[in-house]
């Protein structure tokens, strides 16, 4: 049986999806859950606590995903697998992502957590390009900087498409994670051997093919 701290949460998180964090007011969720804001703040005394919860429950789901990183035998299709997982997640937390400045810049612990966790991913990535070249899907690099160029590119744009998906109107279907997941394989696309773009092709044509019959 769920808690009320547990429902409290999860009528937050929903209410911050649809009207924005900003725009919901410790009232509004009490009366989605029938209950008084007394009782509300009994739990959580502040809106602020409520939105520090949800940022470590996120934290934490993508945290217990990354615990088999390195077990993972990657190629085009496992990185775009995982790449849809994430983003899929993501959704969950749209508010988070659409108004990620000003909520990282309103908590300092968020703040704090989400440069901590940046590290974590570039060295994830790092690990995943050196992977890749192993098995001869992209080529090695040149420059000292390439791959963290690369790295760089990645997590802005898996930091941002969610955002950018919103911004202009586009509500987040099937098809638009396909095409998010497309658009950041695409990146790797300058640096892939043949035998990358072979799986590459095969991978995003697959996918274009599917969307088109949907």
């Amino acid at each position: 049986m769920r808690s009320t701290k547990d429902k409290i949460l999860t009528a937050s998180r929903l209410l911050f999806n649809e009207k924005s964090f900003s725009s919901v007011t410790i009232r509004m969720i009490a009366a989605s859950l029938k209950m008084s804001s007394g009782n509300l703040n009994y739990h959580f005394k502040k809106r602020e606590e409520i939105l520090e919860s949800l940022y470590f429950e996120m934290a934490n789901e993508f945290d217990q995903r990354l615990l088999g990183f390195s077990e993972i035998e990657f190629s085009i299709n496992q990185l775009k697998t995982e790449i849809k997982l994430t983003m899929t997640r993501m959704i969950d937390y749209q508010f988070f992502w659409t108004d990620l400045y000003n909520i990282i810049n309103a908590n300092e612990n968020i703040k704090t957590h989400f440069h901590e966790v940046y590290a974590t991913r570039y060295k994830n990535y790092m690990f995943l390009f050196e992977q890749l070249q192993n098995n001869k899907i992209i080529k090695a690099s040149i420059l000292k900087w390439e791959f963290e160029n690369l790295s760089e590119q990645m997590i802005i744009y898996n930091n941002t498409w969610l955002y950018s998906t919103v911004l202009y109107g586009g509500n987040v279907t099937k098809n638009i994670i396909e095409e998010k997941a497309n658009t950041m394989v695409r990146i790797l696309y300058p640096y892939l051997t043949e035998k990358g773009r072979e799986e590459f092709y095969e991978v995003v044509n697959s996918s274009q093919n599917k969307s088109k019959e949907l």
